[in-house]
């Protein structure tokens, strides 16, 4: 096939062009730097952001436009309609749904093929959704006009900061923008290399896209434009302060009408506005006591506390307590080095538009998998968990909302984060808490009957949007009850990685039980196959059509969901050992979702519906592989046994793995006739390093930058389109897929199985020496040093255990190229060396 390649950004006749890194870029490369202006806010714009706020700066010279969002800001929702409910049924439409629900079910039992057409009668519409919000723009101006020279925009990955330098009128400017975690404040400065004093400057705020209610815009004291709007007509409060400072000169603000007010600065050698912004969106009220309102108080309060704070401090104290809290959280304890070499004379732009699939650039690769994580704490270290598009998105209308896609996308969000050392996964596990299981609550009982746990589906917004998202036949969609299922795996690795016990017994357990709980009560005798075993119906494999029964997806996540209550039970304190037993029973009844089809392929489905030329973007049926374990640790002894055609087959380990990579060959390689995004590339990527073929891995993993990174390194959903849209999941979980290449300690189904780390299992040639360190893996483990050589082969490993570890004296076999190096035992504080492979 002939692929595409992205161009690079149009040169602007004015501006003369730098050719090599500006002063000030970092040295190691850790970073993207242009030397020409942005154009395009998805392929060009830089993004800045500390979890409650984001930014995208284009890098502007006498005017900059930097794009503003605030987590929680948000259309639709019982802003908008005081009756949204989450998209459940009314609670008195319960039994009809009951009794379609076990027609459903019988009907697709009684099947020849074990299919049905549609499940409308259990999905509900949409209603007020809502969207993700863009909260406008800050407009800084500065009167400067004439040719310009040696301009050059960047970013700085070391730093956290988004630069822009350019000579015009006899002085050389240099803006900085960047949002600080500590101070809960975004920043934005303007100064002159000479020290001189500066041409005026103005600052403005204005929506620039069309859609939400025109907002108050006034001046809250002489320094300090107060922005106060609406969502929606109506819609949820929201509010931005931004105070301007200077070092001398005159500062005013002047308000022209209620919803034009500018700031503008005299006489200055320095000038930079800190703005804060917060709604009146609270997680804590998404619940029965609060009525789901999801309402706090009016942000202005707590607002003008903040900006009062982050004003305190210099300029220069405040920025560097920003690069000390990014460099702590960044690389305070984990690093990683491909043997790439810095390609400082070149914009990154050019160095991507050259990028090649097969061929590869090591720096790069190590520039985006930097970038990535650099975004997940960005976006990540808020209230509020990365979304769709992490913290960054321009439109009143976002694509797909910019919402929290729970069958793929918000999971791969996080893959790194564990196995990084990132500590951002916080705010995952408190929305969850506070927005998934109140309202799951409730659709577990009207839409299923059962009254035990909680349940979710796959579109997800910040008002607990739980039900089924319908309005037609949204099946493939909207039938995905296993959502909080797979969360809940990311919730045992958050406690299998840190052996935070005390994180466990407070929040992680009761997610994890009540999860179980309620698919306890969901699993039923497969009346189909009739081979006693215990399925989900209806399913759908995530965005596939047939609607049918045992979906391998669903069984091969509940399977693992129940060997992580077992797993976890002794250290929650929990007492209930008739849980754990019932746990234990159905998990030993229910069919594991391990089936080979008439093509050799893992079937998708208990009913053989593969097709061999499905090249479907999600790889649902291989979630066992990777993420999860049930195939890549598939053992005969626990999840052997099948029933096929009336004789009991029991499949080897090799068998599965053949049969999966069958499936994964044939499922292409990511950019099948239904979409063209970045994120089934890298899925696949993962899946081929999981798999230890390391040709293919890296075939993928670059096809995923070829194909739909930008010049700026944005994941871009339809690349082709002159202005595609920006899809974050890619740009994350890209971090995960390459250290999957690196190190592996997949999962096991008990604690008694000892934990396998593979070294290097998938070491491309085109990474030839490099190192890993503070990485962790299972069971506390820390690799304080992972280094390999110019022939690709490792030098020296170096683990240490955690003191406390939660299964004490569990074996641990170290392996590199098929072959066991070493082996130790899980001792708390313990320290293992290994030099010889």
């Amino acid at each position: 096939m002939k692929l595409k390649t992205l161009g690079t950004s149009a040169v602007i006749p004015a501006v003369v062009l730098t050719s090599a890194a500006p002063p000030g870029f970092p040295a190691t490369g850790n970073g993207l730097w242009y030397n020409t202006p942005a154009d395009f806010w998805s392929k060009s714009y830089l993004p800045v952001g500390n979890g409650y706020l984001a930014a995208m700066s284009p890098g502007g010279m006498s005017v900059e436009t930097t794009q503003l969002n605030i987590e929680s800001l948000w259309s639709g929702g019982p802003f908008q309609d005081p009756t949204y409910n989450g998209g459940n049924m009314q609670p008195s439409g319960a039994s009809a749904a009951h009794v379609a629900m076990e027609s459903i079910r019988a009907s697709i039992f009684a099947n020849s093929t074990g299919e049905i057409d549609n499940i409308e009668v259990l999905t509900t519409d949409a209603g007020a959704y809502g969207s993700y919000v863009g909260a406008g723009y800050i407009i800084s101006s500065i009167n400067v006009s004439g040719p310009v020279t040696d301009f050059a925009r960047w970013l700085d990955l070391d730093e956290g900061v988004a630069r822009s330098t350019w000579t015009q009128s006899n002085q050389t400017f240099i803006r900085e923008t960047f949002c600080s975690h500590p101070s809960e404040a975004c920043i934005h400065h303007i100064d002159s290399t000479s020290n001189a004093t500066l041409p005026n400057i103005t600052y403005a705020w204005a929506l620039l896209d069309s859609g939400l209610p025109t907002p108050n815009i006034t001046c809250l004291d002489s320094s300090t434009l107060q922005i106060r709007g609406l969502a929606g007509e109506p819609g949820m409060l929201y509010e931005i302060l931004g105070q301007v400072h200077s070092t001398s000169g005159s500062v005013s603000c002047i308000s022209l009408s209620p919803t034009n007010s500018t700031v503008t600065v005299g006489g200055a050698v320095e000038t930079w506005i800190s703005w804060v912004g917060g709604t009146e969106y609270s997680m804590d009220a998404g619940n029965a006591e609060n009525n789901f309102s999801f309402k706090g108080v009016d942000p202005h309060a707590a607002l003008t506390s903040l900006l009062s704070s982050a004003t305190t401090s210099s300029y220069s104290d405040t920025l560097t307590t920003h690069i000390a809290d990014i460099n702590s959280t960044l690389y305070g304890q984990f690093s990683l080095s491909l043997g790439q070499t810095p390609q400082l004379d070149l914009p990154t732009d050019q160095i991507r538009a050259a990028y090649q699939v097969d061929e590869g650039n090591s720096y790069l690769e190590w520039v985006a998998f930097n970038l990535g994580r650099y975004m997940l704490a960005s976006s990540a270290r808020g209230t509020l968990p990365a979304n769709l598009q992490g913290k960054w998105a321009k439109d009143v209308n976002s694509p797909w909302g910019a919402d929290y896609h729970s069958n793929i996308n918000i999971q791969m969000n996080y893959w790194s984060a564990e196995m990084s050392n990132l500590n951002v996964a916080g705010s995952l596990f408190d929305y969850i808490e506070k927005t998934w299981a109140p309202r799951g609550a409730t659709t577990a009982q009207i839409l299923y009957n059962i009254s035990r746990g909680w349940v979710t589906h796959d579109e997800m917004n910040i008002f607990g949007h739980t039900g089924m998202k319908g309005g037609g036949n949204t099946a493939q969609w909207a039938d995905y009850p296993e959502s909080a299922v797979w969360m809940m795996l990311h919730v045992w690795d958050r406690f299998d990685y840190s052996n935070d016990v005390d994180w466990w017994i407070a929040q992680g357990w009761p997610l994890l039980k009540s999860v179980a709980s309620f698919h306890l009560d969901k699993l039923i005798p497969d009346e189909h196959f009739n081979d006693g075993t215990l399925v989900v119906a209806p399913c759908n494999s995530p965005e596939q059509v047939p609607i049918t029964l045992a979906c391998a997806h669903a069984q091969q996540l509940i399977w693992q969901l129940f060997n992580a209550v077992e797993k976890g039970f002794n250290a929650s304190g929990d007492t209930d050992t008739a849980f754990l037993e019932e746990v234990q029973t159905k998990r030993a009844q229910m069919d594991k979702g391990i089936r080979i089809g008439w093509w050799g392929q893992l079937q998708e489905w208990k009913v053989d519906l593969d097709s061999p030329t499905d090249t479907h973007r999600h790889l649902s049926h291989l979630i066992g592989l990777y993420p999860g374990y049930a195939i890549t640790s598939y053992s005969s002894d626990l999840q052997g046994g099948v029933l096929v055609n009336g004789t009991n087959i029991t499949y080897t380990k090799d068998q599965v793995i053949a049969a999966a990579t069958t499936s994964l060959i044939h499922r292409g390689n990511g950019t099948g006739p239904d979409a063209d995004a970045g994120w089934e590339k890298a899925w696949r990527a993962a899946c081929w390093a999981q798999l230890g073929n390391a040709e293919e891995f890296y075939h993928e993993l670059t096809y995923t930058i070829y194909e739909d990174f930008g010049p700026n390194l944005f994941s871009l959903y339809d690349p082709g389109d002159i202005d595609p849209i920006f899809q974050i999941d890619s740009n994350l979980g890209f971090p995960g897929a390459l250290l999957n290449a690196l190190l592996q300690a997949p999962d096991v189904a008990s604690l008694d199985t000892p934990l396998t780390i593979t070294l290097l299992p998938a070491l491309p040639p085109s990474w030839p020496s490099g190192h890993l360190r503070g990485a962790r893996t299972r069971g506390g483990i820390t690799v304080d040093t992972l280094e390999w050589d110019d022939q690709g082969e490792p030098t020296v490993v170096v683990f240490s255990v955690d003191p406390n570890p939660i299964s004490p004296k569990r074996n641990v076999e170290v392996v590199y190229n098929g072959e066991r190096v070493g082996s130790f035992v899980m001792d708390g504080g313990a320290r293992i060396q290994i030099e010889q492979f």
